[in-house]
């Protein structure tokens, strides 16, 4: 079996995004088959994928645990199947509902910090918080009196 976790590059001043990696982290319940790197931490080395950074913001992307990059739907096809969820997207890579399914992520993910900040609002959500660099409302970074 492979120790390396599934990784996702999520955008964490993304409400919208921020609530989806916790619930998938929530999912994986501490097994360590998920992590999760905020790609808005000011320390973050876009370089260290070998994605540019404007990739990395017009689409989410992935690591699986042998390297592959992935993006798009297929990274939470992926994540979800890396903590045990597979069913939950099964559906979203049948023939019909592929294409269909690719096109309205897209859609999202170019409109996603509108739709995120109009999401915050109604569900109270709140900006990560971050300090000495790392925000401790985004899941996989440390909190602020840990890292000290």
């Amino acid at each position: 079996m492979n120790s390396t976790p599934f990784t996702i590059l999520i955008d964490g001043k993304c409400a919208l995004c921020r609530r989806e990696a916790a619930f998938m982290q929530r999912l994986d319940r501490g097994r360590g088959h998920l992590r999760i790197v905020d790609i808005a931490a000011p320390d973050f080395e876009a370089g260290a994928f070998g994605v540019p950074m404007n990739a990395l913001l017009g689409q989410i992307h992935g690591v699986a645990p042998d390297g592959t990059m992935l993006r798009g739907i297929e990274v939470f096809r992926r994540a979800y199947a890396a903590v045990g969820h597979r069913g939950l997207l099964a559906w979203t890579a049948w023939p019909i509902a592929r294409p269909i399914v690719d096109r309205l992520y897209m859609w999202f993910a170019r409109h996603r910090v509108r739709i995120s900040a109009i999401a915050a609002r109604v569900l109270g959500d709140t900006p990560p918080a971050c300090e000495d660099g790392r925000c401790a409302n985004v899941p996989g970074s440390p909190t602020p009196s840990s890292t000290k």
